[in-house]
């Protein structure tokens, strides 16, 4: 049997750096099936295990599966939540087969992953309430994997691991393997929308959201935060210190988009300048379109393009409006009236909310867009 054992049972030593990255994993190389590829293993530069210094990995002091990742969890309708989800509560919102779904952030305090089983796609919703991070991935791209909470923490930030085999461990905010067999494998995400629970049932009031019957006993209510006065935007405390940017508040939510060139961060602040607000931008050299809704106190990225058309879009009345057509657009990228009724805008996937220090952590030559 596999077991994970906490960072912080090995001695600062070469070895402790080597079982950190890989062979922690597993038991200290207990596996018999194992045992031959640990023994190359030690003999190898324990940096060459990870992506980056394994020195970088930190204990979170939970030990793995401490913070238990729910698999498939039973959904229901938004009349039987009202007990544990107030309307001002965030949530992540997903899209399967037009299925509407929600991930509350208040189960999501407590599990960091929901692992679905669709018969379409299997998925992770994740949520790092350290790094403010929502993030969907594909899990059918790396062999069904099914996510589990590692107890480690990389800059401040969920990692997780393969319940499925234990070998590697997977960063969430890297979107990526970070060690193990898996280093530098991609990680596909899907896209996620996140925003209050209001917001979510003014889109898709017929929407599925996690019961609370999770067959665990945590207070999921909004009274249930365990994190104090930590989402506090001008709030410096983390967990575990590492350099903050003070381009802006530390726990200020923004929406990211990851690109090569460090990619270009939204900060709500800006975009709540006004109560409705369409940016039209680059990334890496393509067109992005964010759409931002101060009621819905959330923010979506997207391709302009749909078919032959190249969209363009206002803010009318405090409804978005393609200017080549005059149909109007909802928060998530659905042409709601007009002649475009019906059709969606091409989320931009790897686009996801995140807590600023975290965003420019991960991404340090960030491009920050203000208004104005």
């Amino acid at each position: 049997m596999k077991t994970f054992e906490s960072a912080a049972k090995f001695p600062n030593s070469g070895m402790a750096v080597l079982c950190l990255g890989l062979a922690v994993i597993v038991s200290a190389c207990a596996d018999d099936q194992l045992a031959d590829s640990v023994q190359e293993e030690e003999q190898t530069d324990p940096g060459e295990l990870c992506s980056f210094p394994t020195s970088a990995l930190t204990d979170g002091g939970v030990g793995k599966d401490g913070i238990p990742a729910l698999t498939n969890p039973a959904l229901v309708s938004p009349e039987l939540v009202i007990k544990y989800l107030a309307e001002d509560n965030r949530v992540i919102g997903i899209l399967v087969n037009g299925e509407a779904i929600a991930v509350p952030h208040n189960i999501l305090w407590w599990h960091e992953i929901v692992n679905f089983d669709f018969p379409s796609q299997d998925v992770a919703i994740t949520y790092c309430p350290l790094t403010g991070s929502s993030i969907g991935f594909d899990r059918s791209v790396v062999g069904g994997a099914e996510f589990g909470v590692s107890g480690l923490l990389f800059q401040n930030n969920l990692t997780m691991y393969d319940r499925n085999t234990e070998e590697s461990l997977w960063p969430q905010m890297l979107l990526e393997g970070g060690c193990g067999p898996a280093k530098g494998q991609p990680l596909e995400t899907v896209p996620v929308f996140e925003m209050t629970w209001a917001g979510w049932k003014d889109l898709y009031p017929n929407t599925k959201v996690i019961a609370a019957e999770t067959g665990y006993n945590r207070n999921y209510t909004e009274f249930g935060y365990p994190y104090g006065d930590y989402e506090v935007e001008d709030n410096p405390r983390l967990l575990f210190d590492q350099p903050i940017n003070r381009r802006r508040p530390p726990k200020e939510r923004l929406l990211g988009i990851p690109g090569t060139d460090g990619g270009i961060a939204f900060p709500f602040n800006e975009l709540d300048k006004t109560p409705v607000t369409v940016v039209e931008e680059t990334s890496d050299g393509k067109d992005v379109v964010v759409f931002w809704s101060r009621f819905h106190r959330g923010a979506a990225a997207f391709r302009p393009a749909l078919g032959d058309l190249n969209l363009s879009f206002r803010v009318e009345n405090g409804i978005f409006v393609d200017e080549q057509t005059g149909s109007t657009w909802q928060l998530d990228g659905l042409a709601i009236d007009g002649p475009l009724v019906g059709e969606r805008l091409e989320p931009i996937s790897e686009a996801y909310v995140a807590f600023w220090f975290a965003w420019a952590a991960f991404s340090p030559p960030t491009r920050v867009w203000t208004a104005g």
